[in-house]
This record gives structure tokens, C-alpha cells and sequence, in this order.
């Protein structure tokens, strides 16, 4: 008897899926759930820092000065008026005219002197220079209560009370330290072969920093500028205990005469402080394409 031996054909193979690698990305490019996530946060930061500015210009639109305690009325009542009050009928452009006088001349006197501090330091190595830098730095230790009371010993003595004069230098001296330390670290980024072809070239040293050096440090010029600005426009302490006539005030100043011990009106203060907002504004605007360079640029070195 014979057998035959059946033979099943061998089972078909599965087709193998076409597996074409995915473009590799790219260096520094994000996926498409990163660029969202990323977007999402930026939106919602801008959110949160635009948000103050748009209560402020809100609340300056209500004509009664409890509207910021039902924020809802203001929909219905709003008002320039609150603007017009403040332009017509307060020092507000004499206080405008002082903190432009004071705030420039910080600014003026502080830059140069931080430059030229800054720029010894980094290019000359003389004896305790070390030591003069940190001290610089400690200066920014001591808070504001503690040097009230020298500071007008000391502008007493000058005769420099309630003068825009004495309150430059005492806004220099503050402001002065951290902006010789950001212009050392920004000067240390411009190569020394720079100074040394400006010397070639017949150069003073003098010359060779204002006419080579300084056009190339504008972008850390811009942000010890803006520094500055802000230092001196912005600070209350300082100009409320130095300035005793009020023409003399600064805008941080002139806000205290909205408030009382039984009265605050505060439309008229969130008023004030859109106006006052204006020259800040226009101040960055010019100084806006130098400030992220300089701010990166300076910490490249120590």
C-alpha cells in the first residue's frame, strides 16, 4: 500500500509596510505640539503683563473716584474728563518739565561716567581695581532708608536741597554702580586688537575710546541708558525728602498729591499715570532695537 505525502504549499508571506524613515528634524526645530505649547504660554504672559495697563487705562475712563470698586459702572459713564482735570487744573506739566530734567540728566551724566569707569576697568590693570569693582557693588547693598539721612547732610552742606542738580547726582550715585559693572562686561566683549589699531592710527587714548570703542558699545550704552532713565523717573524716596517746592516735583511725587489722609481719588491718579506712561514709552521706543543685544551681549564674559 502506498502513501503519498500531501505537501501544503508554504503559507505567503505578509507584505512588509513600506517603513520610510521620517525626516529627521532639524536642529533647533520644535515639533508641532512644542510650537503650540510654546505659543500658548507666550499668549498667555502677554496677556497677564498687558492686562494692568488695560485696568489702568479702564479705570482712568471712570468720572467718580470709588468706580474702581464696581468697575462695572465705568461701561456706561465713561469719561475724558478725568484727563482734561489733569492737564488744566494740576502742575502736571511742571511736573513733566522736572522729571525730563532730572531724568535726562541722570541719565547724560550716568552714562558717561559709567562708560569711562567701565571701560578702564576692563581695558587697564591697575592696582586694586579688583577691589574698586566689588566695591562698586556693595554700594548696592545699603537700602534707601539708610542713606536718606547723609545724602541730605550731605546736599544740605552743598546747598543743594530742593535743586534738580543735587537730585542728578544723588540718582547718579546709585545708579552709577550697576551700570560701570553691565558696560565692564559689554567693553570686555570688543576686542583689545581694536584699541591697539586706534593707537597705531595715532589715536590719543582718549580718542580712541570715543571715537572707536563707543560706536560699537551702543547697544549696551542703549540698555545703561534706559536703566538710568527709569531709575530717576520713576523713584518716590528720594525726590518727595530732596525737593521742597512743588513745581519742583517729578511725576512719582506729584501722584502723592491725589492722596490724603481722608480723601484718594483715584481716577485721577490712574489718569496721571497713563500720561505719565507717554514718555516712558517714547523713551523706549528710541532705545528698543539696541536693549536685547546689550543685554545679552554683556554676560559673554566676566
Amino acid at each position: 500500500m502506498s502513501t503519498t505525502t500531501l505537501r501544503t504549499p508554504p503559507a505567503e508571506e505578509a507584505p512588509v509596510p513600506d517603513a520610510s524613515p521620517r525626516p529627521a528634524r532639524k536642529r533647533g526645530e520644535r515639533s508641532r505640539a512644542g510650537a503650540l505649547a510654546s505659543h500658548g504660554i507666550l499668549t498667555v504672559a502677554s496677556l497677564v503683563a498687558l492686562f494692568p495697563i488695560a485696568w489702568l487705562v479702564f479705570l482712568s475712563l471712570g468720572p467718580d473716584k470709588d468706580d474702581y470698586l464696581h468697575p462695572g459702572r465705568i461701561w456706561d459713564t465713561m469719561t475724558f474728563d478725568n484727563y482734561s482735570f489733569v492737564l488744566q487744573h494740576t502742575n502736571f506739566f511742571d511736573w513733566m518739565k522736572s522729571s525730563l530734567i532730572v531724568s535726562l540728566g541722570t541719565t547724560v551724566i550716568g552714562v558717561m561716567v559709567a562708560a569711562t569707569t567701565g571701560y578702564a576697568v576692563s581695558r587697564m590693570r591697575f592696582p586694586g581695581y579688583r577691589k574698586f569693582m566689588w566695591v562698586l557693588l556693595v554700594t548696592q547693598m545699603f537700602p534707601i532708608a539708610v542713606l536718606i539721612v547723609p545724602m541730605y547732610q550731605i546736599l544740605s552742606d552743598l546747598q543743594l536741597i530742593d535743586s534738580y542738580f543735587g537730585l542728578i547726582l544723588v540718582y547718579c550715585s546709585t545708579a552709577v554702580p550697576y551700570s560701570a559693572w553691565l558696560l565692564k562686561g559689554y567693553f570686555d566683549t570688543i576686542p583689545f586688537e581694536i584699541d591697539e589699531a586706534g593707537r597705531v592710527d595715532g589715536l590719543s587714548p582718549f580718542g580712541t575710546f570715543f571715537r572707536l570703542i563707543l560706536p560699537l558699545a551702543k547697544p549696551g550704552l542703549a540698555v545703561a541708558a534706559f536703566y538710568n532713565f527709569i531709575t530717576a523717573f520713576g523713584e518716590v524716596a528720594f525726590a518727595s525728602t530732596f525737593m521742597l517746592d512743588d513745581s519742583k516735583y517729578t511725576f512719582a511725587v506729584g501722584l502723592q498729591s491725589f492722596v490724603s489722609e481722608h480723601d484718594a481719588q483715584r481716577n485721577l491718579m490712574a489718569a496721571t499715570a497713563v500720561l505719565v506712561a507717554i514718555p516712558v514709552s517714547a523713551f523706549f521706543y528710541l532705545v528698543q532695537k539696541n536693549l536685547v543685544t546689550g543685554l545679552t551681549a554683556g554676560g559673554t564674559k566676566g
